[in-house]
């Protein structure tokens, strides 16, 4: 097996071990537009690390926490619905990407590549900020579990019972930005929310308990990885998308099957 295919199964199965537990949560919490608003802007996070001269994944980082603020001061304003700030900021966001990269005309800037990803291309310092975040994610998940799902649960009551409410939905908003930074390179930005609700979803019919939805997900995606790769390896698809379609066919197959009593 080729050096950069195993580096891309490496990068790709780091990516469905973190974005499975974490898209427990954004499924139960309804979220998948909040974590499509983070994604669609970290394009322009992109254009803003070549504008600047800074690591691309670290401008992310900082426009994704910059953004997570934003979307929690905006929460209060009860003139306009979640649904349409959201929508505002993401389109908003993304369309200011793709103008501030129209101007960096002394960069190649490979754009299919951070719109649908490259896993193809991962390089070993993108299979460090993969690993290394996704761990860290990983362990802020661990320490937080329990109050974020019990104010996934029933939020009113989680605070009544001491659950510093905005500090743990800041955090979670933070962490999906983070996972973001780390995975735009494997399925793009279009791309990457659905590996966190995909996944998560065709879990749910299988698991009793959150825990092992969090862990059938993370399975469920790296099975969809794993055939994602065959796929674009043996047809000479795009890598990113297929990845995908092959999280898509595994939703569809679990939907079919009979639901374990």
């Amino acid at each position: 097996m080729d050096d950069f295919l195993i580096r891309a199964l490496i990068a790709g199965l780091g990516v469905a071990l973190v974005t499975g537990p974490l898209g427990v949560f954004v499924v139960w919490r309804r979220m998948a537009y909040f974590g499509d608003t983070l994604a669609h802007s970290a394009l322009l996070g992109v254009a803003l690390g070549f504008l600047l001269g800074i690591s691309l994944n670290l401008s992310v980082i900082l426009l994704g926490i910059f953004l997570a603020l934003l979307l929690v001061g905006m929460s209060g304003n009860r003139q306009l619905s979640q649904d349409t700030q959201l929508g505002i900021l993401a389109h908003s966001a993304l369309s200011l990407g793709l103008v501030v990269m129209a101007f960096q005309t002394s960069v190649r800037i490979d754009l299919m590549g951070y719109l649908f990803g490259d896993i193809l291309a991962v390089t070993a310092d993108d299979l460090l900020w993969v690993w290394g975040g996704g761990l860290l994610v990983l362990l802020v998940l661990i320490m937080i579990w329990r109050p974020l799902l019990s104010l996934t649960v029933h939020e009113e009551l989680a605070q009544v019972e001491g659950v510093p409410v905005e500090r743990m939905r800041l955090i979670f908003m933070l962490l999906i930005a983070l996972v973001i930074a780390v995975s735009m390179k494997i399925v793009g930005v279009l791309l990457i929310t659905s590996m966190m609700i995909i996944p998560a979803a065709a879990a749910r019919r299988f698991s009793r308990t959150p825990e092992q939805m969090a862990l059938v997900a993370a399975a469920v995606g790296a099975v969809a990885v794993v055939l994602g790769l065959a796929v674009s390896w043996q047809w000479d698809t795009p890598a990113g998308p297929s990845v995908v379609v092959a999280a898509a066919l595994l939703f569809g197959v679990t939907q079919l099957s009979r639901k374990p009593v």
